[in-house]
């Protein structure tokens, strides 16, 4: 068996989906939640734990358990084998023709940043580091939690982390895209981290993939220094300590997000362990899905000061329109979370934390603090402030429920101004995914799904449906001859080997089907399906209206039962004589 078919027979597909976030409902022989992959409300993502395969209703995103990993941590399809194969033991073939030249790039740098680590992490316990080693001392860190996040030193030399790469002669392309060294205009290379307090980034999966840097010297800038944009790092995608802080968030139900990575190890070592920072960056919508795959529900806890405040409430909305319930955690005494953690003790945090106002009402007590509440132009203006974020909210009812709320919390009561507000919030354009209606009749489904999934039924129903004309007319009829090609191949048929032979269109026509049709069927409901599909229209409108006659007398329901009789013989001119006979 090929390696990747072997893989797949090999891990369950719901339980690598779930370690990314989505939390999956059984429902039937399926499983059901949000899509990871768009912002919904309600569920529209299936996997089918069976035929090892996923489906969004919504954005059609579909696959096998690889193409979920490639898509979710945008890695190639040889990185998504490894890292499957590496997390559930299973050996790589030693000569993988899956390598191909962009894959062996991004080994080749995440190698080289492993060999950083090793550096900076011995610089900072050599007496190179004395100089780190006193911040960190002078911050409250301790020796455990040093280890815990990896902390190192890069040295002042400038060529530290050049003399290992070329003893494992790595080529000067692959230097230039680690984003470890930079290139002079003469050609040389020089690192490009210097004299700084090394934090190491790591993706979901906790491979390091980037670093930040801050600066020990007084006259080096800029403060923190981040890893440039490389082959496996995209810092707008990446959510410091997300590796670590997953575990306790599904414990919690809630993640705490602060604004760098000493509050991050300062927020952990007090105990929280549900902590995860942007790296560097503003917030932005791809981290923000990222914590939506884990959770719900965020506290906020950036700095007390304007920037930290305004800096919240700007990466408010990107929350807001990924549907994120949202509290915000303040701070007296003008305290960072870190400084906040050490001097008044992980109880008063908690306290904090406990006490988190929901978003709305936090930004009403800011735009109460700039304007006269004791007039109609200082309700007017706070209201006008809060429209924006109010207008993010992505659900209706939820947007008029919280603007009648604020409205209450700054004391506007009903009237014009009011009324305008909670208007001009109604007035918000609506941008949602539907879920598309199948179109394919039922006795279809039921074919399909039998096909792939009863192989003792496979020969007998071919056999019936290959000279069938009706065939020709069904809206699956690629899909069907698609079957029949893999049948006369090899006679092994599987989902994968049919849904690699299909246009884009028909892959998701074939996963609405099988996603929609659950269950095992009889031999005799799929012949009874088989011959269905080769009558009339007209034909197939009286069998159906025969089978729900007969369900109407079987739950009692006889009116009914009789309306649909008296309708049989306009279509069917001899079935008035077939029910007296069958009296």
């Amino acid at each position: 068996m090929e390696f990747a078919e072997q893989l797949k027979s090999s891990v369950d597909i719901v339980s690598v989906i779930q370690e990314y976030g989505p939390r999956l409902r059984k429902s039937g022989n399926n499983y059901s939640g949000l899509c990871p992959f768009h912002n919904e409300k309600t569920p529209s993502f299936s996997v089918s734990a069976t035929k090892q395969f996923y489906y969004c209703f919504g954005c059609h995103a579909k696959g096998d358990v690889i193409n979920f990993v490639m898509e979710i941590e945008k890695i190639s399809f040889y990185e998504a084998l490894k890292t499957l194969a590496e997390r559930h033991g299973i050996p790589m073939p030693k000569r993988s023709q899956y390598a191909d030249e962009d894959s062996k790039l991004r080994g080749a740098v995440f190698q080289m940043h492993e060999y950083a680590q090793e550096n900076f992490r011995a610089n900072l316990d050599g007496p190179l580091g004395e100089a780190a080693r006193a911040y960190l001392a002078r911050r409250g860190v301790a020796a455990a939690t040093i280890e815990q996040f990896g902390l190192g030193y890069s040295d002042r030399s400038g060529r530290a982390l050049l003399r290992i790469f070329d003893q494992r002669t790595f080529p000067a392309a692959q230097l230039e895209q680690s984003g470890l060294v930079r290139k002079r205009d003469d050609g040389t290379f020089y690192d490009y981290f210097r004299n700084r307090l090394m934090f190491p980034i790591h993706n979901e999966s906790g491979k390091i993939i980037g670093f930040g840097g801050r600066a020990l010297a007084a006259d080096d800038n800029p403060k923190y220094l981040n890893s440039p944009e490389t082959p496996i790092y995209r810092k707008s995608a990446v959510l410091y300590n997300l590796h670590r802080a997953k575990e306790a968030i599904h414990k919690e139900d809630r993640v705490i997000l602060v604004e760098g990575y000493m509050d991050a190890i300062g927020v952990t070592a007090a105990g929280f362990g549900a902590v995860v920072a942007s790296c560097g960056t503003a917030l932005t919508l791809q981290q923000v899905q990222a914590i939506k795959r884990h959770i719900q529900k965020i506290a906020v806890n950036f700095d007390p000061d304007t920037p930290g405040a305004n800096a919240a409430e700007r990466s408010i909305n990107l929350l807001l329109q990924e549907g994120l319930q949202i509290r915000i955690v303040e701070l007296d005494g003008e305290l960072d979370p870190d400084e906040y953690c050490k001097q008044r003790g992980a109880g008063a945090y908690q306290q904090r934390l406990d006490a988190a106002k929901g978003y709305f009402f936090w930004l009403a007590d800011r735009a109460r603090k700039k304007n006269d509440m004791r007039t109609a132009e200082g309700k007017v203006a706070a209201l006008k402030a809060l429209l924006p974020a109010v207008g993010h909210i992505t659900d209706r009812l939820d947007r008029m429920t919280i603007a009648n709320e604020v409205a209450g919390y700054i004391g506007v009561e009903r009237g014009i101004v009011l009324d305008s507000f909670l208007k001009a919030v109604a007035d918000r354009q609506e941008k949602a995914f539907e879920k598309p209606k199948v179109a394919l009749r039922h006795d279809e489904r039921m074919l399909l799904n039998a096909l792939l999934t009863q192989p003792e039924m496979c020969e007998e129903v071919i056999e019936a449906l290959k000279p069938s004309e009706a065939v020709a007319a069904f809206l699956s009829r690629r899909i069907f001859q698609a079957i029949f090609a893999v049948h006369d191949s090899d006679g092994a048929l599987s989902f994968d080997g049919v849904n690699a032979r299909l246009e884009e269109a028909d892959r998701n026509l074939l996963a609405q089907a099988v996603f929609t049709e659950d269950g095992q069927y009889t031999r005799e409901e799929v012949l009874a399906a088989v011959r269905r599909v080769s009558l009339s229209d007209e034909q197939n409108r009286v069998a159906e209206i025969r089978a729900r006659i007969k369900e109407l007398e079987r739950a009692g329901n006889m009116l009914e039962a009789l309306r649909l009789m008296a309708e049989l013989p306009k279509l069917d001119p001899g079935a008035k004589g077939k029910r007296a006979g069958g009296r």
